[in-house]
């Protein structure tokens, strides 16, 4: 694959840092409004986890469908779809207070419940990065890539508490408050719009091939896709029990934290995973891509579970802190392992394939996050989730520690 020129290069992958970082300010804002616009709708717990549900199964079949087709339509096109869809789906939580059509918005539309990276944007966005930036490079870029969207996302759930002080100091009610927050989300629909716009075509990071070569998308990495795939797919289904929206509601009803509380808190949780964003680079060079992985997701997945047991918010919101300062570490790391060990042309596909599994997992465990807390208001969820992704740990740590982070590794047969 020929590289483009450096400073086209460079101004590029700029214009979708820049990309990541609006949707991580709306992810952030929307994923600590939703739970809280929800409950006030009169939604049940099971309701909320529901809709929670809904949002990561859409963006599941999206990022699906856009990945596997990254190498025949052109980023551009895709990417300006999506932000139609972004944009509907604002209008659309805006426009309804019911739990069908709220629900149906939920399915279809783009709406991001982790502030995370389950997003129908991904994988088009790596495989660009990936082909614009060399090997040596790609784990710094996806730090940077990363870090744009955390210090939004942060900014973002920070945000999220503006609804109260507008209901506070104008004739709005609460409710009403929360609810036209939606039309922000469309508003980014927009700026992305504009800014994806102004990609150019190009035909390096995303090389079209022949309907005779559509047949080859993933075939020489299939085996560590799919393995990854599944190992990917065991830590999302643990993060289900503990996405952003779901901690609020526990936070909320376990020890009663008030909206702007619980603001301030996701928001120094986002300064913390910005901080683990930078240190990323530095631990895989001295130690590689899946010992940043495992060593660093370890012990911030103890602290999720010990969160359980708090005897305090306090106690709980310390341990979730501490979380948030090692959880973000193995992000760019993972990203940058998936594209180091697949040819350039299977990089989208490879992209999507990893991250669908993930989504596909996850959605399907905040529902019954929300059917515990309904329950019990113990934080079961959060016990649940800190042992199933340390056993995802310990099975990458066992099964990856000595492949080769370069295109076409396999796995050893010894593994």
């Amino acid at each position: 694959m020929s590289a483009a020129p450096p400073g086209v290069a460079s101004a590029a992958v700029r214009r979708v840092i820049i990309a990541r970082a609006i949707r991580g300010f709306a992810d952030g804002f929307v994923s600590v409004l939703l739970a809280l616009y929800l409950t006030n709708l009169g939604f049940s717990p099971v309701q909320v986890g529901a809709i929670v549900t809904g949002t990561l199964l859409g963006s599941a079949a999206l990022t699906l469908a856009f990945g596997m087709t990254a190498h025949r339509i052109e980023l551009r096109t895709l990417l300006i779809a999506a932000t139609v869809v972004m944009v509907g789906t604002g209008l659309g939580f805006a426009g309804f207070t019911t739990f069908w059509p709220l629900l149906v918005v939920a399915v279809v539309g783009t709406l991001n419940p982790s502030a995370g990276d389950v997003s129908v944007f991904l994988p088009t966005e790596q495989a660009f990065v990936a082909g614009h930036v060399p090997p040596t490079r790609r784990v710094h870029v996806f730090s940077v890539y990363n870090l744009a969207a955390i210090l939004a996302a942060a900014l973002g759930a920070l945000a999220s508490g503006l609804p109260n002080l507008v209901a506070r100091h104008t004739d709005l009610d609460l409710l009403t408050a929360q609810r036209l927050s939606f039309l922000g989300y469309a508003l980014a629909g927009i700026a992305l719009f504009m800014v994806y716009r102004g990609l150019r075509p190009d035909h390096d990071a995303f090389p079209h091939v022949s309907r005779d070569a559509e047949h080859r998308v993933l075939h020489s990495s299939r085996r560590i896709v799919l393995e990854l795939s599944a190992l990917f797919s065991l830590d999302a289904a643990g993060g289900g029990f503990a996405v952003t929206s779901i901690l609020v509601l526990w936070l909320h009803l376990h020890f009663d934290l008030s909206a702007g509380t619980t603001a301030a808190v996701f928001f120094a949780a986002g300064l913390l995973g910005a901080v683990s964003q930078l240190l990323a680079p530095h631990l895989a060079r001295r130690i590689g891509l899946i010992r940043t992985m495992a060593y660093t997701h370890l012990p911030a997945c103890a602290f999720l579970a010990a969160a359980a047991f708090a005897p305090t918010s306090g106690i709980a919101i310390a341990l979730l802190l501490a979380r948030a300062f090692l959880s973000q570490m193995d992000v760019p790391a993972r990203q940058s392992f998936v594209m180091a060990v697949v040819p350039a042309e299977e990089r989208a596909a490879a992209a999507s394939v990893t991250n669908v599994p993930r989504s596909l997992a996850a959605a399907a465990t905040p529902l019954l996050a929300g059917v515990l807390l309904t329950h019990s208001t113990f934080g079961w969820p959060l016990l649940i989730a800190g042992v199933m992704k340390m056993t995802y740990d310990v099975l990458l740590l066992v099964l990856y520690r000595n492949v080769p982070e370069t295109v076409g590794a396999r796995r050893p047969a010894r593994a």
